[in-house]
């Protein structure tokens, strides 16, 4: 028996003595520019970030809050670079250092001086590539590096311009946590954050209402939608989610409760990310062990 092949009108065909067979071949679909450019989860998130940080230059004379997101960008995805280079990695877009940069950025006053910027976004990178658990950082790098600064406004969270801008928040924040799946971790987190507020509020006890107002309520949402969902160092699996989400809101809670300040909600994210990476090692060592 012999066959041949032919195409007819961009199908091919393979003709047998008994008559002809459709090979069935399914052209690769073609992907628009913007999917190719949010094609990954990191990417992404760079390009909701980047829509609030447009919104947010309303607030901003002569573009200074431009400049400032261009050192932490800048500073960010050099030092991820450096350090690729140093293990030998191969080396590609640091989108992780971009996102790092671009938080960082959005969280600091445009007004921080360049060295405190630079300083702030070199604790958060050292602290992605060396304190680690299974290859993977223990602390949201962001989180940390903010952590050691001060100058903290969250323009980036829309908490500078009217109220009801906080929306844009809202919706960038959802289309990234349906991204990388992390509802029930950002629901759990927002739940138990504003619950703990609300009935302190209605028994009296402790000053609550500027947690319950903007700009803190934006900073609250800020953090649960870009930072708390970071992948590498929050869990995946739904019940350990739950278990994150409400250990970090709580805790953010209950410091701001006790201590006050401006950093209580970074604080709750870090013992949170402590929290996943223990129960990361404790698992290794059981395995071990068994």
């Amino acid at each position: 028996m012999t066959t041949r092949s032919e195409r007819r009108s961009g199908v091919k065909y393979i003709s047998t003595p008994k008559g002809y067979i459709i090979v069935d071949e399914n052209k690769p679909k073609e992907i628009s520019p913007w999917a190719q450019l949010v094609k990954t989860p990191k990417r992404y998130v760079i390009a909701m970030l980047l829509l609030l940080t447009l919104l947010g230059e309303f607030n901003s004379s002569a573009f200074q809050g431009l400049g400032h997101l261009l050192l932490a960008v800048c500073s960010a995805a050099a030092l991820d670079l450096g350090f690729s280079f140093a293990y030998k990695k191969k080396i590609q877009l640091p989108d992780g250092g971009i996102i790092t940069g671009l938080i960082i950025a959005l969280v600091l006053s445009t007004s921080t001086p360049a060295w405190v910027t630079f300083c702030t976004v070199a604790v958060a990178i050292l602290s992605k590539h060396l304190v680690k658990v299974k290859k993977k950082p223990i602390f949201n790098p962001a989180a940390f590096g903010l952590l050691f600064s001060s100058g903290q406004s969250w323009w980036g969270s829309l908490s500078l311009l009217p109220v009801w801008l906080i929306v844009f928040v809202f919706v960038t924040g959802y289309l990234v946590t349906s991204k990388v799946n992390k509802f029930p971790q950002v629901f759990a987190f927002l739940g138990v954050y504003f619950a703990i507020f609300t009935i302190m509020s209605l028994i009296g006890v402790g000053d609550v209402a500027d947690a319950l107002r903007a700009p803190f309520v934006n900073s609250a949402l800020f953090l649960a939608f870009f930072m708390v969902t970071d992948p590498p160092t929050s869990p995946a699996k739904y019940k350990d989610q739950i278990k994150f989400g409400l250990l970090a809101g709580a805790i953010s809670a209950v410091d701001y409760l006790v201590f006050g300040g401006l950093a209580y909600l970074l604080i709750g994210l870090l013992l949170a990310n402590a929290w996943k990476a223990w129960k990361t090692a404790n698992k290794k060592v059981m395995k071990k062990a068994a």
